[in-house]
């Protein structure tokens, strides 16, 4: 059985709510999704897209221990009534945070955030114990929701952090206080909402703001936008700063890297000295994922040794790169999923993977989702994948979303097989065009739905080769 993280005592002292007076529940978890909820858990009622008041009665039906709630009468079982069920979420985030021992390690970035923070927590788990973020779990309330897991006693812990807006990292920077602040990359993403480049660094430097007073801030000496967020890491409580990239200043330095279909594998000068490392993941973007993972590791109390053996044993996650074989006609085809969300920066990334698989006597195919949130720019940003998929020796196109309309366009010709408003209208001609051999490299903004494609042809549906 679990250990406790919450008694019912300790819960109201974080929150200050109200308690039946004989309650004595203790909970192993916090959840706020019934479809994922275990036994023990307590369930937080959030009211978001939906009041989670309504789910009470199929939480304590799955085994929750108790419910944090902002009214009593919404269901059977133990209650812990608060003012407001977000704002009792960050209380016990607080009180879990203030517990803990752990190193407390923050990531954020335009691209490459959850690959990295989901590397890091392998690092970490290799040298002692470790908690990190779920999924994506890494907004207003994803973050409190990590920091509620929190163990007493872990070594190490990972934070995820996400925006939308301005204002919104700092609020969760400020919740974490972190002893590590991450930034893996700076690159056009939200730039509807924040209208520049220059107010993306921003917002992604937010992230130095909630530093704990000793903390390091950490971020890429290549980027374009390097000079904008050391100074605002200069400003902020942290007392030290670590650059990575190929920049002969950074401090932990990519000195060389390759990849192919089997990985990558490469050598990085940290802090002065030379460690050879391998990852099993494809793209050139690990080698600044791998310098990220590193410096920020180092920073976290790891041995660049220890980094490097831990990086051979990764693998990629589903819709982030994850590589399968699927049967197909006497045959298979090599499906490369990296469905989970996209922008110009990430696009040539994965690309880079499709160019550098070889495909079995088939083709290399690439299936992409218009990206989301681009402002203004979005024609010559989705015009600009071009380039990518020339590189990437793509032997046919299949485009999805009127926002992709700019790049079918430019590369109109014998390769582009089809481009179709939603991802449902596009599944059956892919579908039927794949054949033994074939490499499929699919990526797209969440909201344009290429991950239901993804889904599809790992479930090998027949509905989507058009048969009756």
């Amino acid at each position: 059985m679990a250990d406790p993280l919450w008694t019912a005592r300790d819960a109201a002292a974080a929150t200050g709510g109200k308690l039946d007076p004989e309650a004595s529940w203790t909970a192993t978890g916090v959840s706020i999704d019934t479809r994922s909820i275990r036994p023990g858990d307590l369930f937080v009622a959030l009211q978001d897209q939906r009041d989670g008041h309504d789910f009470v009665p199929d939480a304590m039906a799955r085994g929750a221990a108790a419910a944090l709630v902002s009214r009593a009468d919404c269901g059977p079982g133990n209650k812990l009534v608060v003012g407001d069920t977000l704002e009792g979420l960050r209380s016990l985030a607080i009180h879990a945070r203030d517990r803990s021992d752990a190193i407390r390690v923050a990531v954020t970035g335009s691209v490459g955030k959850t690959s990295v923070k989901e590397a890091l927590a392998s690092v970490f788990r290799s040298v002692g114990s470790a908690h990190a973020s779920q999924k994506s779990y890494n907004n207003h309330w994803g973050v409190p929701l990590t920091l509620s897991l929190t163990p007493a006693h872990v070594d190490r812990a990972v934070y995820e952090m996400g925006m939308n807006h301005a204002g919104e990292i700092r609020a969760l920077s400020g919740l974490v206080q972190p002893h590590v602040a991450l930034i893996t990359k700076i690159a056009p993403a939200h730039l509807e909402n924040l209208g520049s480049m220059e107010a993306i660094a921003d917002a992604k430097a937010e992230i130095f703001e909630g530093l704990h007073p000793d903390g390091v801030a950490i971020f890429p000496s290549d980027d374009e936008f390097a000079p904008r967020l050391r100074a605002h890491a200069q400003v902020s409580k942290a007392a030290f700063m670590l650059e990575f990239g190929r920049e002969t200043n950074a401090a932990v330095r990519i000195c060389d890297f390759e990849t192919g279909p089997a990985g990558g594998k490469g050598r990085i000068c940290v802090l002065g000295k030379e460690v050879d490392f391998r990852v099993p993941a494809t793209g050139a973007h690990w080698a600044w994922n791998a310098a990220a993972i590193f410096a920020t590791a180092i920073a976290a109390g790891v041995d660049a040794g220890a980094v490097a053996d831990a990086l051979a044993g990764i693998e990629a996650a589903s819709g982030r790169g994850a590589t399968r074989r699927i049967a197909i006609d006497g045959g298979y085809f090599t499906l490369i999923d990296d469905s989970y969300n996209a922008n110009p920066a990430s696009m040539a990334s994965g690309l880079s993977i499709l160019g550098a698989t070889v495909p079995d006597g088939g083709r290399r195919i690439a299936v992409l989702g218009e990206m989301l949130e681009l402002g203004p720019d979005s024609p010559d940003l989705h015009r600009s994948l071009a380039g990518p998929l020339e590189e990437a020796r793509a032997d046919a196109i299949f485009l999805s979303g009127k926002g992709m309309t700019p790049l079918a366009e430019q590369i109109a010709g014998d390769r582009l097989i089809s481009c179709a408003d939603t991802a449902d209208d596009l599944m059956p001609s892919l579908a039927r065009y794949i054949g033994p051999g074939d490499v499929v490299f699919i990526k797209g903004s969440n909201a344009s739905g290429v991950h239901r494609i993804a889904r599809m042809l790992m479930e090998d549906d027949p509905g989507a080769r058009g048969q009756g």
